[in-house]
Formats: structure tokens, sequence, C-alpha cells
């Protein structure tokens, strides 16, 4: 039982490890401040997800466990929120999108005059 979960904590560490480093090189990488944030938050909570989820398995005691699975809540619940309210920020702050970007969901739609009838 002890070498099932010395393998299973490994093999999540080392997959937040990679995910991580992944993570690191596309922020050098990618083209603009949107990109970097997505890489940011997403991979960069999977990862510290991951290694936190397999540090729980190994260390002794249900109350070090409870706040290791308590910080990995956490970390889902804040980094996302985060890296919206980032995007949102970066983007009334007109920082410059990438030639890639296709859509601005964000850009107002034109306004026509059918739109607003006349009072």
């Amino acid at each position: 039982m002890n070498l099932a979960l010395d393998v299973a904590s490994g093999v999540l560490m080392m997959a937040g490890a990679v995910i991580g480093v992944i993570a690191a090189f596309g922020l050098l990488r990618l083209p603009d401040v949107f990109a970097r944030m997505h890489v940011a938050t997403k991979p960069a909570t999977l990862g510290v997800t991951l290694c936190l989820a397999g540090a729980a398995l190994r260390v002794p005691g249900a109350s070090t466990s409870t706040k290791l699975v308590l910080a990995i809540v956490f970390q889902l619940a804040t980094t996302p929120a985060a890296g919206h309210l980032l995007g949102r920020a970066a983007h009334a702050a007109r920082a410059p999108m990438s030639r890639h970007t296709v859509i601005d969901e964000l850009r107002p739609l034109p306004q026509s005059p059918e739109d607003h009838p006349s009072p």
C-alpha cells in the first residue's frame, strides 16, 4: 500500500511540475497579454492542484491533508476569477491584441439607428 501511495504521489507531483514548466514556456512564447494570462492561470492552476494532491497523499495526519485540500479548493476558486478580472482590466486598458486574434467578444457592438427608436 505504501508503494502504491508513493507511486501515485510521485506521478501527480511530476505531472504538476511538467504542466508548470510548459506554462512557463508559454509565458515566454505567447504573443499578447491575453494569451499569457491564459497560460498563467489555467495550466498553473492545474499544475499546483496536482502537486498539492500528490502532497496530500503522502503527508501524515488528517490535519495537514485537510489544509492541502483547502489550498486546492481556494486555488480552483480564486485563480480563474483573478485571471478573468485581469483580462477585463487589460481589455479596458486597450492592451494590444495579437494579429492572430480573430474575435474580440468584448468589443462594443456597432449601434444602428433602428436599434433605438426615437421618442
